[in-house]
């Protein structure tokens, strides 16, 4: 089995989604495996229905009867995946689930606006960070503003003994 981590798709019972969710959740947390099972999420569109002038708008679930899961696969984060009540299986082929792409995980949580969620985030404002890609890579910078609706973060780069403000994306920077 893999040791790392990637989203893999579980088929669970139709309308169960979200009840399957919950209890995978309260399962991770009751034995210790949040640094296994990292994320559910049951994947959610806006649907909007007019009737006469009225607009409303509800939750549609893209794929009923399944959830994505962010894990580690082991014998153990399998086995407490697979045997949550409600749910049927990973998708895959016997017993070795097959792990979405990153574009198509990209593409589905963007898709629920909730694009934010990957990469996890942990800095925070005055931190120094490191510039990881366009023209400053390499630079290191401190942390003046963070915008996550945006997945953006602004620094300060230190160049030519002056600090010029600069407008990065989250995955333009890590942690010094």
């Amino acid at each position: 089995m893999e040791s790392e981590k990637k989203w893999y798709v579980i088929h669970t019972y139709s309308g169960y989604e979200n009840k399957v969710k919950a209890n995978l959740e309260r399962k991770v947390h009751s034995m210790g495996m949040e640094d296994e099972i990292f994320r559910i999420v049951v994947p959610m569109e806006d649907e909007v229905e007019y009737k006469g002038d009225q607009k409303k708008v509800t939750k549609k679930k893209v794929f009923p009867g399944y959830a994505l899961v962010e894990m580690i696969v082991s014998d153990k984060s399998w086995y407490i995946v697979r045997n949550t009540p409600g749910v049927t299986g990973f998708v895959g082929s016997g017993t070795k689930p097959i792990p979405l792409t990153d574009a198509e995980v990209k593409r589905i949580l963007k898709s629920m606006g909730i694009e934010e969620l990957k990469p996890k985030f942990d800095i925070e404002v005055s931190q120094a960070v490191k510039i990881t890609s366009g023209a400053f890579e390499n630079f290191e910078a401190t942390v003046t503003e963070i915008n996550p609706e945006r997945s953006k973060i602004k620094v300060l780069v230190s160049m030519f003994g002056r600090e010029t403000p600069v407008e990065l994306d989250f995955t333009q920077v890590e942690k010094i």
